[in-house]
Parts: C-alpha cells; sequence; structure tokens
C-alpha cells in the first residue's frame, strides 16, 4: 500500500514537542534539530546519502525511580510515508547504539519516521552492551528498576512518544506502526507483543532472545562441564567434531552444502571418533580427539541437565559453530595450554543477576550450585525477563501481524527454544498462524551469517501481510557470496514444513526446493 508523501505541518524546533508528556514520567530534556542532505554510515549497513530529517531527542526520568533514560526518533522531512518503525537492540542494549543507527537511516531512506531507545542503560552517553555498570545497586542487590526498563517498560514508553512526536510534527499520527529486531531485539519484538499488543500493527521478531533468564544459564552449561571435568579442550578438536557430524549428517537432505538442513534427522554419535588425529596448529604437538572434548561436545548439543540427569534447556543443532568469539565451546589457549572462556552474556548473567556478586569464582561451581542458579533465574526472573507468555490473543484481537525467523546454525540462541514457544502458544490458540508465523532457516547462524540464507526480503512480507493482508508462506533465503561470488537461494518454509530438495535442478535455485 503506497501512501503520498506527508511533509510536516510544522517547524523542526524544540517548542514543536513541547506539549509532549508521558505518563509516569518526567521530561527532563528535549531537543530537535534538522538534519539536511546527510550521509550516514554504520557497521553491517551501506551508506545512506541525502537523508533529511528532523531528529528528536528527549531525555526523561520515573520519578522515585532514579533512572535517567533517553529516546531518539528520526522524522522524515521530505519523504514521509506515514509510517512508523521501531528498531530493537542486542545483546544487554535496548538500542541507541551504531547498530540502530543503521537500522533508523535505512527506515528514514524508506520514508519511515524511527526510533530507538537506551533503557536508561548508558555511562557517559555511551550504550552499555554489558551490564556491570549498572545491574547492581550493591552487592547482593539487583537494580530491579533497570532490569523492567531494560524488559518491558522502555519499550512502551518509546513507542508513545515517538507516536507523539510523529503527531506534533506531521499533524496526524502514523497510519501503521512497526517493530523491527532481532537477538535482544527480537525479545523485544515479542515483549510487546505479550504486554503492549495495542502500540504496533506489525512487528518482525528474529532470532529472538525470549526466555532469556533460562537460556543465559543454559548456555553456560559447556563451561560448567569443562570446569568439572578441569579439561578445557582445543577448538580444533572441538571443530573435528561438529565436522565429523556435518559429514555425517550434510547429505541426508540431498544436496551436499555443508548444511544439515533437518538437525532432527542427524543422529551423529560424537563418541565414535574418539582418538580421532587433529591437524591443530596451536597445540604442542600431535593432538587426537579426547574424551572431555567429546564430553563439552555432547553438552552444547545436548543442552544442561540436572544433578538428576533430567534435561533444564535446549541444546545447539550441530551445525552450528561452537567456538570463536560467541562459541559456547570456546576455550583460551596460549603455548600449548588452555583454560575456560565462558559466553560473555551467560557469564555476565550468572554472576549479577544469580550470584549477584561479581566477584564470585564460578570455576569451582558444583552441580548443586548450578542447579541453584537456574531454578532462581527462573523464579525470579520469568516475570520480569522471561518473555514466553504463549498467550498472544491480545495481540491478534488488536489486528497485529508478527513474523520470526530463526537460523536452525543459530550459535548462541537454540532454535529449538523459539519452536518450543510457538508450539506453546499454538496450544493456547490453534488459529496462531492467523496472525503469527515462524519461518526456520537451515545454515543461519545467529540473526546473519553462516551458510544458510539470510530473509532480507522478510520486513517487506511483513509490511505486505498487515497492509494488504497477504500472509507469506514463505520467505526467500539467500546465502552470502562465496569466493567466486556464488549464491544459493531457498526458501523458508512456515513452521512446521521443512525445506526438501525436489532432487533434480540447480541447487542454488529456491525453485527446486519444497516445503513439505
Amino acid at each position: 500500500m503506497n501512501f503520498p508523501l506527508t511533509s510536516p505541518l510544522f517547524s523542526c524546533i524544540s517548542s514543536t514537542f513541547s506539549n509532549v508528556t508521558l505518563f509516569g514520567a518526567s521530561i527532563i530534556e528535549l531537543g530537535a534539530t534538522q538534519l539536511t542532505n546527510v550521509s550516514l554510515a554504520y557497521p553491517y549497513y551501506p551508506t545512506y546519502s541525502g537523508l533529511n530529517f528532523c531528529n528528536v531527542s528527549v531525555t526523561y526520568t520515573h520519578p522515585g525511580q532514579n533512572d535517567t533514560l533517553r529516546v531518539q526518533v528520526w522524522l522524515p522531512s521530505t519523504t514521509y510515508t506515514e509510517r512508523m518503525q521501531g528498531i530493537g537492540g542486542g545483546s544487554y542494549g535496548a538500542g541507541l547504539n551504531d547498530v540502530a543507527f543503521g537500522g533508523m537511516a535505512l527506515a528514514v531512506s524508506e520514508g519511515y519516521a524511527a526510533v530507538t531507545l537506551d533503557a536508561g542503560l548508558t555511562s557517559q552517553k555511551t550504550v552499555d552492551l554489558q551490564p556491570e555498570d549498572w545491574a547492581l545497586l550493591s552487592p547482593g542487590n539487583v537494580d530491579l528498576y533497570a532490569l523492567q526498563n531494560l524488559a518491558s517498560v522502555s519499550l512502551s514508553d518509546a513507542t508513545l512518544l515517538a507516536k507523539d512526536f510523529v503527531e506534533s510534527y506531521y499533524g496526524e499520527p502514523p497510519k501503521f506502526s512497526y517493530w523491527n529486531g532481532c537477538s535482544q531485539g527480537g525479545r523485544q519484538g515479542l515483549m510487546l507483543a505479550q504486554q503492549y499488543p495495542d502500540l504496533y500493527d506489525g512487528i518482525l521478531a528474529a532470532s529472538p532472545a525470549i526466555s532469556w533468564n533460562k537460556w543465559a544459564v543454559g548456555d553456560y552449561y559447556p563451561t560448567f562441564v569443562m570446569d568439572q571435568l578441569k579439561q578445557y579442550p582445543y577448538a580444533c578438536e572441538v571443530e573435528a567434531i561438529r565436522t565429523a557430524a556435518i559429514d555425517a549428517c550434510d547429505g541426508l537432505d540431498g544436496v551436499v552444502d555443508g548444511i544439515i538442513t533437518d538437525p532432527e534427522a542427524c543422529h551423529f554419535d560424537p563418541s565414535t571418533v574418539v582418538g580421532g588425529p587433529v591437524n591443530c596448529s596451536d597445540a604442542a604437538g600431535p593432538l587426537t580427539i579426547s574424551d572431555a572434548a567429546v564430553k563439552v561436545v555432547q553438552a552444547v548439543w545436548g543442552g544442561a541437565r540436572d544433578a538428576r540427569n533430567e534435561s533444564l534447556w535446549f541444546g545447539l543443532n550441530k551445525d552450528a559453530a561452537i567456538t570463536g568469539s560467541s562459541g559456547l565451546a570456546e576455550t583460551s589457549c596460549t603455548n600449548g595450554m588452555c583454560s575456560r572462556s565462558p559466553p560473555p552474556l551467560c557469564n555476565t548473567w550468572l554472576q549479577y543477576f544469580l550470584a549477584k556478586d561479581p566477584s564470585i569464582d564460578l570455576s569451582t561451581m558444583t552441580q548443586t550450585y548450578y542447579d541453584d542458579l537456574f531454578r532462581i533465574s527462573v523464579q525470579q526472573y520469568t516475570s520480569i525477563y522471561g518473555t514466553d507468555d504463549p498467550d498472544l490473543r491480545p495481540f491478534r484481537d488488536s489486528g497485529g501481524k508478527m513474523i520470526t525467523y530463526h537460523g536452525l546454525s543459530d550459535v548462541l540462541i537454540p532454535p529449538t527454544n523459539t519452536q518450543h514457544y510457538y508450539d506453546a502458544a499454538t496450544a493456547v490458540d490453534q488459529s496462531v498462524q492467523d496472525y503469527y508465523r515462524l519461518f526456520f532457516s537451515p545454515g543461519l547462524g545467529h540473526c546473519v551469517g553462516g551458510l544458510g540464507g539470510y530473509p532480507a526480503g522478510a520486513f517487506d512480507a511483513l509490511q505486505t501481510w498487515v497492509e494488504n493482508g497477504t500472509a507469506p508462506d514463505t520467505l526467500l533465503g539467500t546465502s552470502a557470496a562465496d569466493s567466486e561470488g556464488n549464491i544459493n537461494e531457498r526458501p523458508l518454509c512456515l513452521y512446521p514444513k521443512k525445506q526438501v530438495y525436489t532432487g533434480s535442478g540447480n541447487t542454488s535455485v529456491a525453485e527446486n526446493f519444497a516445503c513439505e
């Protein structure tokens, strides 16, 4: 649906927005700056040139909570299409960073008013992606107001402010409002659908970090297993096991491409490669795959377990990378010796929000204490930060539409978590596909990356669904180009259907795959 371009009715000056108020908050500072013919370049985005927009920045507080939150809204001066787009954050950041600004530049270039927020979690106006500076009021005491701002409250605040700024500038509120986020931004999208179901017409919630309080403890489990074994395998050992799994299961879908299309069909047993040789430049000498390395990989794939050997949390799929900066089996090796290197997001959650003691030595943790931390995380934080309420009927009743895509090779958030949530939402409402659709992408990593297809058109599909009523049955996934410039295109199938090769034709062409 195309709307005529709308021009502002009022000037880009602070007084235009001075009548805006927010219930439960007090505005500290508000400014408006006109930017004309600017070029903006941010990480992961191309350069956007010739942009003209009014940059409205507001600082506010919730009286009695000792917080200071910031919201920034960009209002197109010449290309506004009567739409607004909220841009999600990442890691422990709510937004208002270079990645969010890149999303805003894209949105403004396409005629959207765009909004981002910091949830009050900044230090000297630099967005904190780790919460060491704000998580604790004092040892043993979490700043629950700050966490609540990140979890939910600031999302509503920023959206209401942005809509009022739009109305103040153009004379009427946006006709359509959208949310666009991945990871933390995906969690934010689900929180909006669950807790503020009437704020957005369309939500793209990709690779969502829902059940944060569970996966942050669950993803720590491989590090815990290494500590229990007192052995920290080389990355090359772990990668050799992963490679063996891919070799065993890659061809099950009829296409040898380094991707395990159907993880549930892969029954590779890593214990079969114990003792196998490994080519490893980091090791002091010849190396073979150890039993310890297998146990660590099993912890990654099988997920967290308690003292009774009962499952606590989901594992990653077998073709997901598990070493490197985000790897759940990452270690730090120097001069032939390796030590622990826990996932930063998880380590911080355990130290600051569960133990509530940043000086705690988690390397000595017992199974009993690990189980206790998981229980504490569920009991104390599900209602604040879990973001896994499966009842989306209020969102349905408000007329909202939502799309989630999730890479099956996600290195951080188990795609099974998203599947579990969607199944729970379906159990509540069998008609959930009428307003919420889930697509898995074989080979895609966390939000982007990996060998699989990235659905660049997912947001456009959401807009078409919201404005024209045409729901997507597939999304087109396009891989990154290889060293020779070749790309693969595959259909991302509407869950629970799976991508299947038809058995003939070029495997880089989406039309030669079906959804069954």
